[in-house]
């Protein structure tokens, strides 16, 4: 018998929220499904307007029947869900969520009893000079010109940086330019082919994500794209937009031309919607980040709060969906409902498998942690306030900040539109420097309302409605 108190939110439709709403309509449980996407599916398996003609085999490649599994199960859900999409979750507080219709740009109150926070993951970034000039890109945000608008970022595209996204997203643009005269014009990874090497024993206990890999660089060797490794980007030119990027080698500078850029130092978790729930944090050497606690079920700090996919830590998207089915048998479990006690060992046993996998994955994409060291002062970190390196070190030296949030306060950095989800991770790494301490001291931005910019004047919905 169902608890008469559970009342499931979840927050975020990728695989992880998906396989949450899945198992919880298993169990004859009605969830809330909200999710800022026009169209459920998460970042990876983003799903294009429903007019959209290009092909899933064309949009996810070898993930393709992956993709439209994933889909078919969310529409098969439509009758057992309330699915809201369109719709952004900027604030929680004493169980209710205060959320965003984007096309009405009206505002709402969700309450909740029980709550899955699949919020998934967004580019990891670090500036470089130039960054800001029109025609720069995350690697996510090129990825979603592509999915969701049918268009690419340039005509000749150079894309830099580390991690898997680097040579998916390389990929995808190659194969989808070549028909629409669209050129990659180089991949710089700052990670070194000796790193890869390394990394190959844990690369092979997963041996056909790694084969999967292995292909993309393969593929694009051999349609010509050039792929340099163990590079540092040193800037990005141009007047009024972008017409090349400049690095370096260890030996020599290097030229070359192009006309947009995407780059990213792959992911980092969006834990903003945790931190506002009162979620206890620690550091993670892996992810070299703090990331919510949470244990093998996904249970956070907080009782009725659960946490499932890349929002708690970076795992891919099988993580993910193993994930949000966990983080939803757990909460049955918790309320009453009985559950498939083997089922849910067997998905923590998945899920602990992937550790080597990604363990070596960071061996083969490392962080640049000599970043820092040669970020020019006049490097602008915060581009929501014009806040450069030279001011956040000056910080540090003149007036003793050594914490991130006293940075914060001091120089502004964080006090943006993005409330330091773009800026953060590099301020940290400034900060961290600049005074000598270990990275995981310097701390990190508290979670801020809201999560995401807003309109300042918003009509609730019930007065929109009238």
């Amino acid at each position: 018998m169902i608890a008469p108190t559970l009342q499931p939110v979840i927050v975020g439709a990728g695989p992880a929220g998906i396989r949450a709403a899945q198992t919880l309509v298993a169990h004859g449980v009605r969830p809330t499904v909200i999710d800022e996407a026009a169209r459920g599916g998460g970042q990876i398996y983003r799903r294009p307007p429903a007019h959209f003609a290009r092909s899933p085999q064309t949009l996810y490649g070898t993930e393709a029947s992956r993709a439209t599994a994933l889909h078919s199960t969310l529409d098969g859900l439509a009758a057992h869900i309330d699915y809201q999409p369109n719709s952004l979750v900027w604030n929680a507080q004493g169980g209710m969520l205060d959320v965003l219709h984007g096309p009405t740009q009206t505002t709402r109150t969700v309450p909740y009893g029980q709550l899955i926070v699949a919020s998934g993951a967004t580019d990891r970034v670090l500036p470089v000079p130039g960054w800001t000039l029109p025609g720069v890109y995350t690697l996510g945000g090129a990825q979603v010109a592509l999915k969701f608008q049918g268009c690419t970022i340039g005509r000749n595209v150079l894309l830099m940086g580390t991690g898997p996204l680097l040579y998916l997203v390389a990929y995808q643009y190659a194969k989808a330019g070549a028909k629409a005269g669209v050129k990659v014009a180089a991949v710089l990874d700052t990670a070194r082919f000796a790193d890869q090497l390394a990394a190959l024993p844990g690369m092979l206990t997963q041996p056909a994500v790694l084969a999967k890999g292995m292909y993309y660089v393969g593929w694009l060797r051999a349609h010509g794209v050039a792929v340099h490794t163990g590079v540092r980007p040193l800037r990005v030119e141009g007047e009024t937009r972008v017409n090349a990027v400049v690095w370096s080698d260890g030996q020599a500078e290097h030229t070359v031309p192009c006309d947009a850029v995407g780059f990213g130092y792959a992911l980092r978790s969006e834990t903003q919607l945790a931190d506002l729930l009162g979620c206890r944090f620690a550091w993670a050497p892996m992810h070299r980040a703090h990331l919510p606690e949470r244990d093998t079920a996904g249970r956070t700090s907080v009782a009725g709060v659960y946490l499932a996919g890349d929002g708690a830590g970076i795992m891919g998207a099988d993580a993910a969906e193993w994930a949000g089915e966990r983080a939803a048998l757990a909460l049955l479990a918790d309320h009453g409902v009985k559950v498939d006690t083997a089922r849910a060992a067997e998905l923590e046993r998945q899920l602990t498998g992937l550790m080597p996998f990604r363990q070596g994955l960071e061996r083969a994409f490392p962080f640049p942690t000599d970043w820092a060291t040669h970020a020019p002062d006049t490097l602008v970190v915060c581009r929501c306030e014009n806040i450069t390196a030279g001011e956040l070190r000056a910080c540090a030296r003149d007036a003793g900040a050594d914490e991130m949030n006293r940075l914060k306060a001091l120089t502004r950095v964080g006090m943006g539109r993005c409330q330091g989800r773009m800026c953060g991770v590099a301020a940290a790494e400034i900060l961290a420097h600049a005074t000598g301490k270990p990275i995981d001291t310097v701390g990190r931005l508290r979670g801020q309302a809201p999560i995401k910019p807003i309109r300042i004047h918003l009509q609730p919905q019930a007065e929109a409605r009238a």
